[in-house]
């Protein structure tokens, strides 16, 4: 058994968990036990070592004896370079290798938190995940995961000398491809409405992206905006950009579209489904990823109905000559929000 720390690090909240481990036969098969965790608000701690502190100083009381990890995994919201990473929305700046003396720790790794995910794919069980297309697995085929949230992540997975590694991409900044007349139309309003000389496909397929296609469809009068969404998107309009957003109207307009109380909703999120599929299927037309596609971020399993309606998998696999190839693939999307601290613990033990 190995004591691992393992943490998902925001900037508005740090999750930790202590983590046993037991290594199985294969390299890449590990049994983890969840021993203790807590959540605690990033922005009352000047870095992390102090809530790691606290947290240890939890965990030894809890389960009473000393808790001192082997290893350790964080994942960060920010690009990590040579295990370091500034954290975009907190001022800290982490050093694996300073932490590693500074709270007595073997090894700690610090991870992008989509490279978490993409380790977290291994530590699911069927539980965890609702099958849109089971298709052909390939035990030994690359695995492709994305993920639309705050952004748009996209990373894979490949097999190899016993072991699986996760290569992180920056494919949510590929350019969006219109695919109908109505799509070439939110192209051409994005990049009028911000002045700028290409779109992102990230614009689209994220959070934000909900938001867009909703100003694109209201501006265009295709449905009557209701009064009380369209005061939050307008105090929303108001505060992008500032220190503080205190509305979430992509939320407040997948909500509508669930429960099917407003149209200009509800085209909004068929327009978004759409295009999370395609862009989906072409992940996959790139990679061949016989061994899943795995549909994370925080979006996916807050619209499920939605996404598994039809024209998720019908954009996905709607790839004229390429479509018999990607009906071989398996589409999963991830239910279980804690993929991320899981991918975390995955890696720790794989130090």
């Amino acid at each position: 058994m190995t004591l691992l720390l393992a943490g998902d690090i925001g900037g508005t909240k740090t999750i930790l968990q202590l983590v046993e481990a037991k290594r199985e036969e294969s390299k890449a098969a590990v049994e983890l036990r969840n021993l203790y965790e807590n959540r605690y608000s990033s922005h009352d701690f000047p870095d992390l070592v102090p809530i790691v502190n606290k947290f240890l100083e939890e965990a030894t009381e809890k389960l009473g004896e000393k808790q001192q990890p082997e290893k350790a995994c964080f994942a960060i919201a920010g690009p990590v370079v040579n295990n370091t990473v500034k954290l975009t929305n907190l001022p800290w700046m982490l050093d694996a290798k300073l932490m590693e003396k500074e709270l007595d720790i073997s090894q700690i790794s610090l991870i992008n938190d989509f490279e978490a995910v993409g380790y977290g794919i291994l530590g699911l069980t069927p539980d965890d995940l609702e099958t849109l297309q089971p298709g052909e697995p390939l035990a030994d085929a690359p695995i492709a995961v994305l993920g639309a949230g705050t952004g748009l992540g996209q990373c894979f997975l490949i097999r190899g000398a016993g072991a699986i590694r996760v290569y992180s991409t920056e494919g949510g900044h590929t350019d969006f491809a219109p695919r109908s007349e109505l799509e070439f139309h939110l192209l051409q309003y994005l990049l009028t409405k911000h002045s700028i000389d290409r779109v992102s496909v990230e614009r689209v397929v994220s959070g934000m992206g909900i938001v867009a296609v909703y100003q694109f469809l209201r501006d265009r009068q295709s449905a009557t905006e209701s009064p009380e969404i369209g005061d939050v998107v307008r105090q929303w309009e108001k505060e992008v950009g500032s220190s503080e957003i205190t509305v979430d109207p992509g939320a407040v307009i997948g909500k509508a579209a669930l429960e099917k109380s407003d149209r200009l909703c509800e085209q909004t999120l068929e327009m978004f489904v759409g295009a999370y599929g395609a862009e989906a299927g072409n992940l996959a037309l790139k990679l061949l990823p016989y061994g899943g596609v795995y549909v994370a971020g925080g979006i996916a399993g807050k619209i499920l109905p939605l996404m598994k309606s039809g024209s998720f998998m019908e954009a996905f696999n709607r790839k004229g000559r390429m479509r018999p190839l990607l009906e071989k693939v398996p589409v999963h999307i991830v239910l279980n929000p804690q993929v991320g601290l899981i991918g975390a613990a995955i890696r720790a033990s794989n130090l």
